[in-house]
C-alpha cells in the first residue's frame, strides 16, 4: 500500500497545529530528493519518532543532499563524517585537549554533538570507530574520560552504507544495527525526475535552506508523536508480529524488544503524518519491511519475502476500540 495515499481519517486540533510545519518539511525535502516522495515521507516519520536512519545505496543517489536539507530546515547544526578505516573514535566523539596557557585539560567537541549526523560510508570505519556511536544513538550522550557529556534532545543520525560486498567494508555489528529505526534505499530516480535533474542545471530549484523548525519545536513535535494512541488489539497484534520472528524457521535473530518499541513508534509517526491522533494496522504493516528489514537474519539473502510471510501469518485486528 503506498504510504502516500493512506487516507486521513481524523484531524485532531493539536495535529493541525504542527500540520504547517509537517507540510513544509515535506515540501522542502521532496524538493532536495526530488522523484522519491514515499521515502521522504519515511524519513520524516524517522525524525519525528526521535529514531535514526541507515540508508543503503550507491554513490551519487542524494543520500548527502538530503541529509544537509533536513538539517537546515529544522534549523539545526549539521555535521559530516566521512569514515574511513583510518578513523579514530576520538575524531567522532571529541578529546580533551591541554591548555599549555590555563595548565588545563579543554574538551573539544567532535562532529558527533550536532541536532543532524551524517555518518557517510558509515561501514568504511573499523569496528571499533563505529563503537563511538553506540551510546550516542541509544542514550544521546557521549562519555569522555569518564565525563558524560549530554547531546542536543533532537540528535538525529543519517548513515550511510555501501553494499557489504564492496571492497573495504565492515559489516555494522548487529548492536549497531539496532540503534537505527529503519533502512532505506533511494533507488536511481525515474527518466521524467533526471529529465528535470537536467533543466535544473539551467534553472536552480529554489533554496532549501530555509528555516521551518526549531529545534525546540521538533522536541515538541517529537512528543506530541509519542502521545499517539494505539489500541490494546494493536498492542497485542505487534507483539504477535515481534514473536513470530523469533519462531520462524530461517531466521536465527528475531526482534528485540527494543525493535518492537522502535516499530511502535514509528508507526505512531506514520499515524500522525496522515493526520491521525490513532495507529491504525495499516501504520504498523507500512513499517514493517523498512524496521525488520535491517534487523533479521538468516539464511536468505532478500529479507522481504520472509517479513511477508510473518505478516500474513499473524490475524490483523478487524475491531479497534481507539
Amino acid at each position: 500500500m503506498n504510504l502516500l495515499l493512506h487516507p486521513k481519517t481524523s484531524i485532531s486540533g493539536d495535529i493541525c497545529r504542527f500540520q504547517p510545519m509537517i507540510d513544509g518539511l515535506r515540501c522542502k525535502l521532496n524538493s532536495a530528493l526530488l522523484g522519491k516522495p514515499e521515502v521522504v515521507e519515511l524519513v520524516l516519520a524517522c525524525l519525528i519518532s526521535r529514531g535514526h536512519l541507515l540508508i543503503e545505496d550507491l554513490p551519487g543517489l542524494g543520500k548527502t543532499t538530503l541529509a544537509k536539507a533536513l538539517a537546515q530546515t529544522v534549523g539545526g547544526c549539521f555535521a559530516r563524517i566521512q569514515c574511513t578505516p583510518d578513523l579514530l573514535p576520538s575524531d567522532i566523539t571529541g578529546f580533551n585537549i591541554f591548555n599549555q596557557q590555563t595548565r588545563e585539560f579543554e574538551f573539544q567537541e567532535g562532529p558527533v554533538f550536532a541536532d543532524v549526523l551524517l555518518a557517510d560510508e558509515i561501514n568504511r570505519a573499523t569496528p571499533r570507530s563505529q563503537s563511538a556511536l553506540f551510546e550516542a544513538m541509544a542514550e544521546r550522550q557521549v562519555t569522555i574520560d569518564r565525563h558524560s557529556r549530554r547531546l542536543p534532545p533532537t540528535f538525529f543520525v543519517i548513515a550511510t552504507q555501501n553494499p557489504l560486498d564492496r571492497h573495504g567494508t565492515y559489516p555494522l555489528p548487529d548492536a549497531q544495527l539496532d540503534r537505527f529505526s529503519i533502512r532505506l534505499s533511494i533507488g536511481y530516480p525515474d527518466r521524467e525526475t533526471e529529465l528535470e535533474m537536467l533543466q535544473m542545471v539551467q534553472t536552480p530549484r529554489t533554496s532549501v535552506s530555509e528555516r521551518l523548525i526549531t529545534p525546540a519545536e521538533l522536541a515538541e513535535l517529537q512528543d506530541h508523536v509519542s502521545q499517539v494512541r494505539i489500541a490494546p488489539a494493536l498492542r497485542e497484534f505487534l507483539v504477535d508480529l515481534t514473536r513470530a520472528t523469533r519462531v520462524h524457521r530461517r531466521i536465527l535473530s528475531g526482534l528485540s524488544p527494543r525493535g518492537m518499541l522502535i516499530w511502535q513508534q514509528m508507526a505512531k509517526a506514520v499515524a500522525h503524518l496522515e493526520g491521525r491522533d490513532f495507529v491504525l494496522p495499516d501504520d504498523i504493516l507500512l513499517t514493517a519491511q523498512p524496521v525488520l528489514g535491517i534487523r533479521l537474519s538468516g539464511d536468505f539473502d532478500d529479507a522481504a519475502p520472509i517479513i511477508q510471510e510473518i505478516l500474513e501469518s499473524v490475524p490483523v485486528p478487524t475491531t479497534i476500540q481507539k
